[in-house]
């Protein structure tokens, strides 16, 4: 894209991901003559088949992706001495253009829990759906009708996407008979937990595209020249004069543009700035520009302008654990799409440029649990988890534990024999270990990232992960499609174990005894766990949005302290964890932040 050369914008975003996108839409919309500038680091996504395919989303995990930025953590004891690596978007749209594009909403209490004016659920509710005169709701659900809490009118379209995986639908017929849980077909009410339930996707059900927030909210505006999107440019910095930001200095990014000149540039902006890069963009920008705490600045030579030592913490994320198995030769997998066999590739894409039934339109995954454990699972989990059960779970009873769900596909980059396979994945939605993400001089003087996870730092947040391993295991042994273990990628059980699953011909019968663990498989599957856990690409909370003195960086209208003219807007906001693959929660950040703006700015917000 080509625009008119502009040296001042009315309102400049640091960062171009999903929530700047729905900020900068919603304001372009309303009132077209704001001249508004979106500066991301990563490159275009308009029309790019690696973004809209549905099926391509695993391939922007691979070794070498451009469009994924590989953060690279501080080793920890709890993981073993390992350092692990948390990815984040590089590209316009941010994670909507890149994620697994499964479809949850947190519960609403969870938004009560911030304790933030104006943020409480009863406020944040009517932007999902259409109660408001002024504006459309933010999504268009596909799936069923007259739903109350969701909406009708809305740029994101919910979907089932394309054709629908029988391993999804085996994992609700066989999970809620073995697990003795109900059924739902709408999980995502805002309240309902604890059954098996439809996966839907952020999928358009009439093209079969991805539903991200670039393509619907700032993309469909290209015929408006004061909406402005500059990609490859990596912002370092805000400009201030005195206490007011009044800019921003970038530079071209070095992945997206690495033989490019490397010199800084300003650009203006008369009435905002707005930085939203994301739980690692965002500190780091405000660190780069002074605001902060003063050791870290100190040690990176940034002259101080702020003291706010709660820039860079309250690092959270959602907890991982993926594990493939082997899945019968009869069952439809993704399997040979994600291997890129052309044959199939081919006759699914003319499948899907004719009546978008077909698996280019899928994710793989169909089908889930928001899990809480009843007794009998508690008792099993042992007393480390007991305290936080009873201080977080027992009496909220919409609150889930943990999401367990099947993939049809090996998720995965290691290079098994071509066959078909099914992952199990286990996502623990309120971890209760917490980290931090700061700049720092590298070796070579270069800056670098500081970022401790905080991974199963605390003892109870292990548990889940090892109970929903054991879990998992025992429904998929049930399914249809089960043939057994890929053992290389599970717990190292002693030789002669009970636990030990290899390869099968087939599934065993629905009332089949559990496997019985010893005290050594247990400390297997929790070394494998601290081996091998991983994040689920939620991370959040690095600029809550809290209490000055609660080391809260911005206020409920998403001002910094201590500045003006000068606010955050995406998941870095987050105070508390949410029970939801998060960009639910970023497109509700940028309606709610589109709203605020627009306030402040003197504008009717009419859509």
């Amino acid at each position: 894209m080509s625009y008119p050369f502009l040296s001042e914008f009315d309102i400049i975003f640091a960062g171009g991901g999903s929530t700047a996108c729905v900020v900068a839409g919603r304001l372009a919309a309303c009132d077209p003559s704001l001249k508004i500038l979106i500066l991301e680091g990563g490159q275009h996504t308009l029309n790019k088949a690696a973004h809209v395919q549905p099926y391509q989303y695993f391939t922007h995990q691979a070794p070498g992706s451009t469009t994924m930025t590989f953060n690279v953590g501080n080793p920890s004891p709890h993981l073993n001495g390992r350092a692990p690596i948390v990815h984040c978007a590089h590209c316009v749209g941010g994670g909507s253009s890149v994620n697994f594009m499964n479809y949850t909403r947190s519960p609403a209490s969870d938004f009560d829990d911030w304790g933030v004016d104006g943020w409480e659920s009863k406020s944040l509710i009517p932007l999902m759906k259409k109660v408001l005169e002024c504006a459309a709701s933010l999504e268009t659900y596909e799936v069923q009708a007259d739903r109350p809490t969701h909406g009708y009118d809305g740029p994101i379209k919910v979907s089932s996407g394309g054709r629908k995986m029988s391993i999804s639908e085996d994992f609700i017929r066989v999970g809620s008979k073995y697990h003795k849980r109900p059924f739902s077909d709408d999980s995502n009410d805002l309240e309902t937990c604890n059954t098996y339930s439809p996966w839907f996707k952020y999928i358009d059900g009439t093209t079969g595209t991805r539903s991200d927030a670039a393509h619907h909210y700032v993309y469909n505006q290209a015929h408006n020249p004061n909406l402005q999107i500059w990609a490859g440019k990596r912002v370092k910095r805000v400009i201030f004069e005195d206490k007011r930001a009044v800019g921003v200095e970038f530079t071209n990014d070095l992945v997206s543009c690495p033989d490019a000149n490397q010199s800084l540039s300003t650009v203006r902006a008369s009435k905002l700035v707005v930085i939203s890069a994301g739980a690692f963009g965002s500190p780091a920008i405000l660190e780069r520009s002074g605001v902060g705490a003063e050791a870290v600045l100190k040690q990176c030579g940034i002259e101080q302008r702020v003291n706010l030592p709660g820039v860079g913490e309250n690092y959270r994320d959602h907890n991982g654990a993926f594990v493939p198995y082997f899945g019968g030769d009869e069952f439809v997998t993704m399997d040979r799409l994600w291997r890129g066999e052309e044959s199939v590739v081919q006759e699914h894409l003319a499948l899907w440029n004719s009546n978008r039934e077909s698996l280019i339109a899928q994710n793989g995954n169909d089908a889930k649990i928001k899990w809480r454990p009843d007794e009998d699972e508690l008792k099993v989990m042992g007393s480390t988890f007991e305290p936080r059960w009873k201080e977080f779970f027992q009496d909220r009873p919409e609150k889930a534990v943990a999401i367990l769900t099947v993939f049809a596909g090996y998720l995965g980059s290691s290079g098994l024999p071509p066959r078909n396979y099914v992952t199990a994945e286990i996502i623990t939605l309120y971890p209760v270990s917490v980290g931090s993400v700061h700049i720092k001089l590298g070796e070579n003087g270069k800056e670098d990232v500081d970022f401790t996870t905080g991974y199963l730092d605390d003892p109870s947040d292990i548990v889940p992960l090892n109970f929903g391993y054991k879990k998992l295991r025992e429904i998929y042994r049930r399914m249809p499609s089960y043939r057994g273990e890929v053992a290389a990628f599970h717990p190292r059980f002693p030789e002669g174990s009970a636990a030990v699953c290899g390869e099968v011909a087939g599934p065993v019968d629905l009332n089949a005894p559990d496997i019985i663990y010893t005290a050594e498989d247990d400390e297997a599957i929790e070394q494998f766990h601290r081996d091998n856990m991983q994040t689920t690409w939620h991370s959040l909370g690095t600029c809550a949005m809290k209490l000055r003195e609660d080391q809260g960086v911005v206020d409920a209208r998403l001002n910094v302290y201590g500045v003006t003219n000068l606010k955050v807007a995406d998941l870095s906001i987050v105070p508390k964890n949410v029970g939801t693959n998060t960009y639910s929660t970023a497109l509700l950040i940028g309606e709610k932040a589109a709203m605020i703006i627009a306030e402040d700015l003197g504008i009717e917000y009419r859509l």
